[in-house]
């Protein structure tokens, strides 16, 4: 039997409710063990001044930092993935992404883009 990832994105878009921000997260839904996942979260508005993240939440269990981003490209990993992820920005396009490598039966699960709240 062939294992199967199956990766999920969240079904609304997050939304900030004070700025009337929409995330919007697509990608593939369901991938083969080993290939690389490649997500993109396009953003309504610039990307200026604020820190970018990738969580996931693996089935049947809680929320799991991946990695952020800031503007002029500073990233910052989870230190238990950090050799399976890259994280990047597109500011002329509003758009950040972030690439899994080697992709596993555990790393099946919902993955969410988000905004840290606080301006730098």
């Amino acid at each position: 039997m062939k294992s199967l990832i199956l990766v999920l994105f969240g079904l609304d878009s997050l939304t900030c409710v004070f700025s009337q921000v929409t995330l919007t997260e697509s990608g593939p839904g369901v991938l083969k063990p080993s290939e690389s996942l490649f997500v993109t979260c396009k953003v309504s508005a610039s990307l200026s001044d604020y820190w970018w993240f990738w969580i996931r939440q693996p089935l049947g269990g809680g929320l799991e930092y991946l990695a952020q981003i800031y503007p002029d490209g500073q990233t910052y990993y989870s230190q238990s993935l950090r050799s399976r992820l890259t994280i990047t920005i597109e500011n002329s396009k509003n758009e950040f992404y972030l690439k899994v490598t080697g992709m596993q039966t555990k790393d099946s699960g919902t993955y969410y883009c988000a905004r840290y709240t606080m301006r730098n």
